[in-house]
C-alpha cells in the first residue's frame, strides 16, 4: 500500500473542456474538507469539482462525488484509479471547466480516469509515493520467572517491533507485526509459551 508525500497535479483538454486533477495527502475527513473548500474557492469559475478518496491502513473508508456530473461518470472512475494504485490517506479532486461540447458518459469516464492517472504518473515521476505496511498491535504476557520469554520470541518474528513493556504481576510486551502474520505468530507463541494466547489490539 502507498501514501502520497506531497500534492501532484495533471491537466488535460478534451474537446474544449479542461480537466485539472490534483492528488493531496488527506488522512481524515477534516483534511479532505479543508482541501476541497480551498480548491473550490481558488477555482470558483470551474463547472465541477469531482472527488474520490480513501482512508486508513488497511483501508477502512472511501468515497466518491460526481459533483453534478451524470452519476458514476466522475467520482467512481477516479476512485477506481486510486484503488488500482493501492493508495490510501489521500483525496483526488478533478476540476472541470466545461468547454461547450458534451462528452457523453463514456467520454466523461475516460476524461476523469485519464486525468487522475496523469496526476498519479506525475506523483510517481516526482518520487512522492511512499510504500507503507499495515500493522497489527498485540500483547504477550509471561510469568515473572519467564520475563525474558516474550523478548526472545519476538526477536525471531520477521518484521516485528516492540512498542513498550511493563510488569503488573506478570511481564508483558506490546508489539506490532505486519498485518496478515497473526495466525503464524499465534501458533508459534502458543507452542513457545505452552498454551498462552496473544492479545490483539490491547
Amino acid at each position: 500500500m502507498k501514501r502520497l508525500a506531497a500534492p501532484a497535479a495533471f491537466k488535460l483538454r478534451e474537446r474544449a473542456s479542461v480537466f485539472l486533477a490534483e492528488l493531496h495527502p488527506a488522512p481524515d475527513g477534516a483534511a479532505r474538507t479543508g482541501i476541497l473548500t480551498r480548491l473550490r474557492k481558488r477555482d470558483f469559475d470551474a463547472t465541477h469539482h469531482c472527488s474520490a478518496w480513501r482512508e486508513g491502513l488497511p483501508v477502512k473508508a472511501w468515497g466518491a462525488d460526481d459533483d453534478g456530473e451524470p452519476g458514476g461518470t466522475a467520482g467512481a472512475p477516479m476512485l477506481r484509479v486510486l484503488e488500482g494504485a493501492d493508495l490510501t490517506d489521500l483525496i483526488a479532486i478533478c476540476i472541470r471547466w466545461y468547454g461547450g461540447t458534451k462528452l457523453g458518459t463514456g467520454g466523461l469516464v475516460r476524461a476523469y480516469t485519464e486525468a487522475v492517472q496523469g496526476a498519479l504518473a506525475e506523483a510517481e515521476r516526482l518520487g512522492l509515493l511512499e510504500v507503507v505496511r499495515a500493522m497489527r498491535v498485540g500483547r504477550l504476557e509471561a510469568p515473572a520467572a519467564q520475563a525474558h520469554l516474550p523478548f526472545a520470541f519476538l526477536g525471531g518474528v520477521a518484521g516485528g517491533e516492540i512498542l513498550d513493556q511493563g510488569f503488573d504481576g506478570t511481564a508483558w510486551v506490546r508489539f506490532q507485526i505486519p498485518l496478515g502474520q497473526e495466525p503464524v505468530v499465534e501458533a508459534a507463541w502458543r507452542e513457545r509459551s505452552r498454551g498462552a494466547a496473544v492479545v490483539w489490539d490491547p
